[in-house]
């Protein structure tokens, strides 16, 4: 008789689950000149919501 040692989480978590992924959002409504309102954030999902951070990018001139 084999037993299975190895511990089995109900839920596994994909290995992309725990990666940041650089997303463009567009928000579904215009600003103030008439244009749609876009950006960059950092995407990655949790296993049940995705979860996002600010983008911030910077320049590689030193002030």
């Amino acid at each position: 008789m084999a037993f299975d040692r190895v511990l089995r989480n109900p839920n596994p978590r994909s290995s992309w689950a725990e990666i940041w992924h650089l997303w463009t959002v567009i928000v579904p409504r215009r600003s103030i000149n008439g244009q749609l309102v876009f950006g960059r954030v950092w995407r990655r999902h949790d296993g049940r919501n995705w979860i996002y951070k600010k983008f911030v990018e910077y320049s590689d001139e030193a002030t």
